[in-house]
């Protein structure tokens, strides 16, 4: 957490003196919120550090373990109800925070693939009222649900590089959702048979993306690179991340009580997630790659 804290608050202290600069003085001076013991470092560095423990809810694991065995850590600590009011007011930060130094940067070798976010049981849709209007029913690959879709962009390293929150109803083929991906895209671009697409094709490729996916059944073939054929194997690598990030930082359960606190707890998910110390990553040598092409 030591290191967490360090990182976040560097980063904090310097947005800081860049808000300052561009901060334009309101002719009212009268201050409508009230000012937090806590700086805006130490919630990050909770909401980060409540996904490497083995706590699976966040209320059990600030009362019971941040208030009892991290006070010297953080001295002014709040309240419970007081830190979730306080914890959707550093989502600005938090996504700075994930895009400048949490995300990897993209090397030419990138996978893509997108996983269902459940935020209730299947009996409970209709009841559910936390999410109505936003989460919506559909059927994936794994069944009917009702919730939200995570688009994710990785490196061969494991490293996280985009991503973007959508419906569940949203089409992984869909325009606007590449057009957020794509931001600093170069290279080839691996993907499953779902992301076949005529169109998408020719948007990445006029961008500088390749993209490369398998073929189905009823298509005709097409020649394909030995490096292409290997790598897209090596597709594996983005659904082992999406597993970790559903069974070890817990980004998909049903305790929900409001969408800022569902938003808060997948950025802090996606941030300590780029903390962890061994990720997913893919070894392969480029110079026998490059032999076999010429081989053949």
């Amino acid at each position: 957490l030591t290191e967490i804290f360090c990182i976040a608050d560097d980063f904090c202290k310097e947005f800081d003196l860049e808000v300052q600069k561009h901060q334009v003085e309101a002719l009212d001076k009268k201050s409508y919120y009230r000012p937090s013991r806590m700086c805006e470092s130490e919630i990050m560095t909770i909401l980060i550090g409540f996904h490497f423990e083995t706590f699976r809810n966040f209320k059990h694991y600030y009362l019971f373990y941040v208030q009892k065995h991290l006070t010297r850590e953080f001295p002014d600590l709040v309240s419970y109800n007081r830190f979730v009011e306080l914890q959707s007011k550093v989502f600005i930060q938090f996504v700075l925070f994930l895009k400048l130094i949490c995300f990897g940067r993209c090397t030419g070798i990138t996978y893509v693939d997108s996983t269902c976010i459940r935020v209730c049981h299947n009996k409970r849709i209709r009841r559910n009222k936390v999410f109505k209007g936003l989460a919506e029913t559909v059927k994936s690959t794994m069944g009917w649900f009702f919730g939200f879709k995570l688009h994710l962009l990785c490196n061969e390293r494991g490293e996280l590089v985009n991503f973007c929150l959508t419906k569940g109803n949203v089409d992984d083929r869909n325009q606007k959702v590449f057009s957020v991906l794509s931001k600093g895209l170069f290279g080839k671009l691996y993907a499953d048979k779902g992301y076949i697409s005529v169109f998408l094709f020719e948007m990445l490729f006029n961008k500088g993306v390749h993209l490369v996916t398998g073929i189905k059944k009823n298509m005709k073939n097409r020649l394909m690179s030995v490096n292409d054929k290997i790598l897209l194997r090596k597709r594996s690598i983005i659904e082992t991340i999406n597993g970790e990030l559903k069974n070890s930082c817990y980004i998909e359960h049903s305790r929900h009580r409001s969408p800022a606190n569902f938003i808060m707890n997948l950025l802090a998910a996606l941030g300590a997630y780029s903390f962890f110390p061994k990720k997913p990553s893919i070894k392969f040598d480029k110079e026998q790659i490059s032999q076999l092409d010429l081989c053949l």
